[in-house]
């Protein structure tokens, strides 16, 4: 029984994560309706090469926000959890 007690803290950290990303995923969401430019994808550094038959979008830099962000979400998810 005492092996199925772990997965009570891993599940309200996933909920919570969930959350954040399905209120994320609104704000954009509301952002491109109301017509509010949001540049996530094309900030400096995001690469993009468009050649005859193909095109390429490497978006390092909104990478590396995206990263940021959540690893401060996740920090204070943690603190906040144990």
């Amino acid at each position: 029984m005492s092996g199925t007690a772990g997965f009570s803290g891993l599940g309200r950290v996933l909920m919570a994560a969930g959350g954040l990303i399905f209120l994320a995923g609104l704000v954009l969401y509301a952002c491109s309706r109301l017509g509010i430019a949001v540049p996530f994808g094309r900030l400096y550094g995001d690469i993009s090469y468009s050649g005859k038959n193909f095109k390429v979008f490497v978006p390092i830099t909104s990478m590396v926000i995206v990263s940021l962000l959540l690893t401060f979400i996740f920090n204070v998810l943690s603190r906040f959890l144990k």
